[in-house]
């Protein structure tokens, strides 16, 4: 009997070890949370891969996303909710006080296993646009567009059990609702206005976690481990804002042309081209259009040919304010950004304050050309002499209370006769009477 025993505890330790899900089941005191804000990036999708393998690789019960989103590119937004959908740990998606799952966000919460969003939030607006804010143009690309990203949200709402109608409401015609509205609309799951309540609610809610039924399992003295993009992380989310983008291009190259047609902006060259360079970066992770860089560059030519040619009345300032807006414009009108929005207001300003800008310093530098030289040689030109000997044609003069040697050109002048400086030969100032 004591074999026996024996042998089916050992046959019970090999069966645990053999069973990932009881090996691995999941700690109900361990809970993950991240907060995933601005545009839908391919940073952000690097980093929601991150927090989830971390997840799985701590056996923690949830994963919560606080999600703060305008919008972004479609490819990201895959990413994202593919990496959702493959978790072993469930996701909570949670739209926290002030935030908004707007666009893109709108697919990422139908994702969750839990969706979820605080009072005062919204969801929607998810029809696609071109950057400058308007409809994707009719025709087969929009119909292409509709079709994919419909079918992709219908996918999501079905695998969830939410209502694939109001959802497709989002895309056809840029429905928004609140959270209570979205709730009684079975668009989400859940309204939590803070994480305990989200992990209240959540506990105990089965949900189908990569193919399995699972039952959300939290202790209510879970304790909550916050994990935050890293600096270089962070730095890159930043630049890949299309805003971000924008203005670092249109100042960088502004701020390079500038210390072109001016004497010493080594030190404005220098910081226009790191713009540059950050801009590019930014670029480099968004569906950008070159028909857009073409307009920044021709607009930031038009305003060094302002300064150049001593000024044209602002008549070329105004034309290369225009073509850095409308770069701004065009600049993300492409393939990938359907559902990023740029801001056109912010785009406006930010082109507008630009030139408005850069005008200022065009007109200092004309005023500055066109003023009289008052140092060096070039500054005694135009002055009066007192004649202190007679010049016939050579004698001596004072000029600013100094004593100079001075000739006419021909000409005699008698000592006291008012005469004024013509040019200046070496250190011999040549003069005429005045």
């Amino acid at each position: 009997m004591r074999r026996l025993n024996r042998l089916l505890l050992i046959l019970l330790l090999v069966i645990i070890m053999l069973n990932p899900s009881a090996s691995d089941a999941a700690n109900p005191n361990r809970v993950v949370s991240a907060a995933i804000s601005g545009t839908v990036s391919v940073q952000m999708e690097e980093f929601v891969a991150r927090v989830v393998k971390h997840a799985e690789k701590e056996n923690a019960a949830l994963v919560v996303f606080r999600l703060d989103t305008p919008g972004g590119l479609v490819s990201a937004t895959r990413g994202i909710t593919q990496t959702i959908l493959n978790s072993n740990v469930p996701v909570a998606v949670w739209v926290p006080p002030g935030g908004r799952a707007a666009s893109a966000g709108c697919f990422i919460m139908q994702a969750a296993h839990v969706a979820a969003m605080a009072s005062g939030t919204n969801i929607g607006a998810a029809h696609p646009v071109i950057a400058s804010g308007s409809n994707v143009p009719d025709g087969d690309m929009k119909k292409k567009v509709m079709s994919d990203l419909m079918a992709s949200m219908r996918s999501l709402t079905q695998l969830r059990g939410r209502n694939e109608n109001v959802t497709q409401r989002m895309i056809e015609e840029s429905l928004s609702l609140t959270a209570h509205e979205a709730l009684e609309g079975n668009a989400i799951d859940v309204v939590a206005d803070d994480i305990d309540s989200l992990l209240y609610a959540s506990n105990g809610r089965m949900v189908e976690v990569n193919g399995k039924q699972t039952t959300i399992g939290v202790s209510p003295n879970a304790g909550v481990e916050n994990v935050e993009m890293s600096f270089q992380e962070q730095f890159i989310q930043f630049l890949s804002s299309p805003d971000i983008a924008y203005l670092l291009l249109a100042g960088g190259l502004l701020a390079i042309f500038y210390s072109i047609v001016t004497s010493g902006g080594f030190i404005l060259g220098t910081t226009g081209a790191v713009m540059l360079l950050l801009g590019g970066i930014g670029l480099k992770m968004l569906p950008f259009n070159w028909a857009g860089v073409a307009l920044l560059i021709a607009g930031a030519v038009i305003m060094g040919i302002e300064i150049m040619t001593g000024g044209t009345g602002g008549l070329l300032g105004l034309l290369g304010t225009a073509a850095i807006i409308a770069g701004g414009m065009f600049l993300f009108r492409a393939p990938g950004g359907e559902l990023l929005h740029v801001s056109m207001g912010l785009i406006t300003g930010m082109g507008v304050t630009l030139g408005l800008c850069f005008m200022i310093f065009a007109m200092m530098i004309t005023r500055s050309l066109r003023s009289k030289v008052t140092t060096g040689r070039e500054g005694l030109i135009g002055l009066e002499v007192e004649i202190t000997e007679d010049l016939d044609p050579e004698g001596m003069v004072k000029c600013r209370g100094e004593v100079w040697r001075a000739r006419t050109k021909g000409e005699s002048l008698r000592k006291g006769s008012p005469a004024v400086v013509v040019s200046v030969d070496s250190i011999i100032l040549v003069v005429k009477a005045r």
